[in-house]
């Protein structure tokens, strides 16, 4: 991986930046708070994010809503951008974030931007919730972090070496397994818990097929005395049936002699009906026979009815004439009243135009005057005739009305007679037809003689039915008795077959059981005994190749570093161990330099242990030294220029106010601070 450009918008002291990063040595030079460092804190920004932790309050201008930090670099041929955002509201948070592969563009979430990025610089996907843990150790340690894990508790620094190397895996397996071996000691507990009745149940399931095989037996003699009882019981229905055949016979007779008396009530009712109708048929004939009709007294009133409506008829057009006559006189009324009234107001003769004389215009009036009272005089004198007429024509109706009845009383008695002879030969009819009744009447009743006979014979069945149905119940009786039992055995049976079948599968689980019982105790036993002594002995063997490696690195860079006076190793817990002449020299005896030195060396000899183990990280050619001669003596800034040419690397980038340093690398980038804004001025050597 190298980095090309790195971009800073209101990042600290930095309103806006651009920064190229060529291949090769860069020194990031100023003074003490010119923003060195905040250009390494974007770079980290940029590729990571904000770490967990870690406040946004640390990158984001003071006084600045937003910000942001745009990093380009080449990893495995591949050019890559990356933008990443801060936004100030309440708390100062990642805004938006994009990555461009080789021009192609994605906006993607914070968290797989991250991954992407391990992804891409091949970091191992256990470092992907750590905070860039490997980062810092293989690229960009800040100088006082280095310090601090040297001082470090030996407890605390061990668990962060074993967390960078990678090796805490073994720690964890060791703890999981110890976790494991827990666990199935629970387990076990519970299975030999599961499996203790395990042989009872065996001869359970024994005693039970005893049991049941008893049952059987007994259950084969029920249903044989069952089978004997029902064949009892099915003797004596159809012995019940033979006789319910005979009672049915005889209820039957019974029924036909109910319908015969029904038809002998019937009939005689019939007979008693008809003598009445006969007697009064005999009545109405003594009746009539005493009437006498003359026939010559229909046509006299005949006669006289016409003669009344011819003379109506007259009157009614006499009546109708008198009222044409009084229609014509009122209308010839209202006319000379309309005219009277016209002459009365008319002053000038509508036809010649002239005034009407008053003399014209008097005898107009009294010539009509005297035709009204002539016409009122005329209707007086026709009403009095038309009142006379009307009294007559009413006369005419009433003698009418009293002929039209006498003529219908007359044709009346007329036909009366003539149903005389009807009425004798229905008379006949009716003394035949009880004669015929009287007849049935006596056959239904030697009828009924013979049916109470026959229904006489068949009563002794009425007894035998109910002794019959007496020991049809008491054989259901004793059949639903055998039966109950037969079914209580069958329940009893099915019930053991069922415990039966349960102890069975019971047996067969906690067999089960049984079986893994014995695999989680030899799996207990091999976890106990062989895998966890080879994790251990595993965990040991690297950790003390890595101890060896990296206390010969740390000693081949500290010599570099200090005179051959001192002479450095590493003990059991990776802590840096400093003898002169044989003697041991305590850390904080040492001067600051050579503090300074023993932190450099930890730190590259650290980076080439991690880089040599995991070799497949993308970020190996790449190292960032943060104030790595803090505190050197001139001496030992001379001789940094051996233990940079000794590092061997794609691009390294040196953040240092030493001036010494810049003759040291291949490329200078100067930095400095106008009026609180931090700005750069590149200079080539």
């Amino acid at each position: 991986m190298q980095i090309k450009k790195i971009i800073l918008k209101n990042i600290r002291s930095y309103d806006h930046e651009e920064i190229e990063l060529p291949d090769g040595s860069t020194l990031l030079c100023g003074d003490i708070g010119s923003g060195k460092t905040s250009i390494l804190l974007a770079i980290e920004f940029a590729l990571f994010g904000l770490q967990p932790g870690q406040r946004g309050s640390g990158l984001l201008k003071n006084g600045k809503d937003n910000g942001g930090a745009t990093i380009e670099f080449e990893v495995s041929n591949k050019q890559i951008i990356i933008e990443r955002t801060l936004k100030r509201s309440k708390t100062i948070s990642q805004d938006y974030c994009s990555i461009s592969i080789d021009g192609e563009k994605k906006e993607i979430s914070v968290t797989e931007l991250k991954n992407l990025v391990l992804d891409l610089l091949n970091y191992p996907k256990e470092f992907s919730k750590k905070q860039n843990i490997l980062y810092k150790f293989t690229v960009y340690t800040p100088q006082e972090e280095m310090k601090q894990i040297i001082l470090e508790d030996a407890k605390v620094r061990m668990n962060t070496l074993r967390h960078v190397f990678g090796i805490d895996k073994y720690k964890r397996i060791l703890e999981n397994a110890l976790i494991v071996t827990s666990k199935l000691r629970e387990e076990r507990r519970v299975k030999e818990a599961l499996t203790l009745t395990l042989e009872d149940d065996k001869l359970n399931i024994v005693q039970k097929e005893d049991e049941l095989e008893t049952k059987g037996y007994s259950l084969e003699s029920i249903e044989k005395e069952l089978f004997i009882k029902q064949e009892a019981r099915r003797k004596v229905q159809e012995e019940k049936d033979k006789i319910i055949e005979k009672t049915e016979e005889k209820r039957k007779y019974e029924q036909e002699i109910e319908k015969t008396k029904i038809f002998i009530s019937s009939k005689n009712e019939s007979i008693i009906s008809n003598q009445s109708t006969m007697s009064q048929l005999k009545t109405q004939i003594e009746s009539l026979s005493s009437m006498v009709f003359d026939k010559s007294q229909i046509v006299d009133l005949e006669n006289h009815l016409n003669i009344n409506k011819k003379e109506r008829e007259k009157l009614s057009e006499k009546n109708l004439q008198i009222s044409s006559e009084m229609a014509s006189l009122k209308m010839k009324i209202e006319e000379s009243k309309k005219l009277e009234q016209k002459i009365s107001n008319l002053e000038v003769c509508p036809t010649c135009l002239q005034e009407i004389d008053a003399l014209y215009r008097a005898n107009v009036l009294n010539k009509t005057h005297n035709e009204i009272s002539y016409a009122f005089n005329k209707i007086q004198d026709i009403e009095i005739d038309k009142k006379q007429l009307l009294e007559k024509i009413q006369k005419i109706d009433l003698d009418m009305s009293e002929i039209q009845k006498k003529i219908y009383d007359l044709n009346l008695l007329k036909i009366k007679l003539e149903s005389i002879k009807e009425k004798q030969s229905r008379l006949e009819d009716l003394k035949n037809i009880n004669e015929m009744l009287e007849k049935d009447v006596s056959l239904l009743k030697t009828q009924i003689e013979s049916l109470r006979s026959k229904s006489f014979e068949l009563a002794k069945y009425d007894i035998i039915l109910e002794k019959k149905q007496k020991e049809l119940d008491q054989a259901l009786k004793e059949e639903k008795i055998i039966e109950i039992k037969s079914a209580e055995l069958k329940k009893e049976i099915e019930l053991f077959t069922r415990q039966i079948e349960e102890l069975k599968e019971k047996t067969k689980s906690t067999e089960e059981i049984k079986k893994q019982l014995d695999y989680l105790i030899n799996l207990e036993e091999w976890l106990s005994k062989k895998f966890i002594p080879v994790i251990s002995n595993i965990e040991r063997n690297v950790m003390v190749h890595l101890k060896a490696e990296f206390s010969k690195l740390l000693s081949e860079w500290f010599s570099m570093l200090v005179s051959d006076n001192f002479n450095i190793l590493l003990d059991d817990e990776f802590t840096p161990v400093v003898e002169q002449h044989d003697y041991e020299i305590d850390y904080n005896y040492l001067s600051g330099g050579e503090r300074t030195a023993i932190a450099l060396a930890y730190r590259l000899a650290l980076n080439q242990i991690i880089n040599s183990l995991l070799s497949k990280i993308k970020t190996k050619d790449l190292v960032i030294l943060d104030e790595p001669t803090d505190g050197f003596s001139e001496q030992q800034l001379d001789k940094m220029r051996g233990v940079l040419d000794q590092l061997n690397v794609k691009q390294l980038i040196i953040v240092s106010h030493e001036q010494k340093i810049e003759g040291f690398v291949e490329n200078v980038i100067k930095l400095k601070k106008e009026n609180g804004i931090s700005k750069k001025e590149a200079v080539d050597i």
